[in-house]
């Protein structure tokens, strides 16, 4: 009990006497032990590495994860140690949207098929995107963050064990001079022993202080070392962006390929004639086949192939287009065929706007 006494007081001497020193640098009533230069620099380079380590973390993460909400409930989660519950994203939102869409409208009509093909496409993109976030968070936002948790974190704990050192080396330097300058003073050599403590206890102080100075500069240069580990993440970082990019883009190319002239067919049955402009994606019957088979046109149709005018036609049914020569049918809409020399006779060259494409001759019927 006496010892932890005895400890106490001493530890609150000591703190006192920090205080007092500290008050005094500032007030300019006592004298200050600077840092040599480069340490000095050390310190400004390990300040600017966490200032901009530290933003450009929270910037990562805002375009990784956009919605503040979700990445403050992963930050909870986090915290308390527990698993990120699994979600989809909008990427993977919306191709399930699209795909009850185009199951609702019909697989076999070109609106319906074209969103499901759409819809796959995007939950494609979400799981790439969810690759990505994995990489750059495990590659990336990790050794960032234990950069900033652990090694400066160990730099603040040794830089202010320093700060302390430095302020009982000039609380220690006061005492010795305010000792020396008494003793000067004093007729008798009372002050002697004093003088002497003081000086004793300013040695101690000052081993102490430059040890601590040599671990603070050691830990410091080790700031060199984290930015070359830093280089190497942001090197992962940019190849996992370059890699989910490139993954998107053939994903769009391949859909673009899947769907052949919807895109072009869709926007030309914006500007079609009024007569055209009602008519509407058949879903009550999507799997019907039609009732006359590619032997059995009608005789107005069979009329049309000997003929080189071209003539009006409505559609009976959906059609999907399996080539980029064919051209895809809506059921209800008007468009303009004609027969062309030499092409198969269960076919017409048809036309909807600037859109040409061969159209299969039983899903048509000639209007007057």
């Amino acid at each position: 009990m006496e010892f932890s006494v005895r400890r106490l007081a001493a530890d609150a001497g000591t703190l006192f006497s920090r205080a007092v020193q500290f008050t005094e640098e500032k007030l300019g009533q006592a004298e200050k032990t600077e840092l040599d230069a480069h340490l000095e620099n050390l310190l400004v380079r390990a300040e600017a590495t966490k200032h901009w380590t530290e933003k450009i973390m929270r910037q990562t993460e805002v375009v990784l994860q956009p919605n503040p909400n979700v990445r403050m409930e992963e930050f909870l989660y986090e915290k308390l140690d527990r698993k990120v519950p699994t979600r989809a994203n909008n990427h993977e939102l919306l191709g399930e949207g699209m795909i009850d869409a185009g199951h609702e409208f019909g697989p076999g009509t070109a609106y319906g098929s074209a969103l499901i093909k759409c819809g796959e496409t995007e939950k494609q993109l979400g799981s790439a995107e969810k690759e990505f976030i994995h990489s750059a968070a495990i590659n990336f936002l990790t050794p960032f963050r234990n950069f900033i948790d652990g090694d400066f974190k160990t730099i603040s704990k040794e830089r202010k064990l320093l700060q302390n050192k430095r302020l009982d080396l000039d609380a220690a330097k006061t005492r010795v001079k305010k000792a020396r300058v008494a003793d000067a003073r004093s007729a008798v050599s009372m002050w002697a022993e004093e003088v002497h403590q003081a000086e004793t206890e300013l040695r101690i102080t000052q081993s102490e202080f430059d040890r601590q100075a040599e671990i603070t500069r050691l830990l410091l240069e080790g700031v060199s070392s984290s930015h070359a580990h830093h280089l190497r993440c942001l090197n992962d970082f940019v190849d996992a962006q370059a890699s989910y990019y490139a993954q998107c883009y053939q994903y769009m190319v391949n859909l673009q390929k899947q769907l052949g002239s919807f895109p072009t067919t869709f926007c030309s049955n914006n500007n079609a004639p009024s007569a055209s402009s009602s008519a509407s994606i058949s879903v009550a019957a999507p799997t019907l086949t039609p009732t006359l088979t590619p032997g059995q046109a009608s005789p107005s149709l069979s009329e049309l192939r000997s003929s080189s005018g071209p003539r009006r036609a409505r559609v009976l049914y959906d059609y999907d287009a399996a080539s980029s020569s064919e051209l895809s049918l809506l059921a209800d809409e008007v468009i303009t065929v004609s027969s062309v020399p030499g092409m198969d006779s269960d076919w017409l060259m048809g036309e909807r706007g600037h859109q040409k494409g061969k159209v299969p001759i039983t899903y048509l019927e000639l209007l007057n």
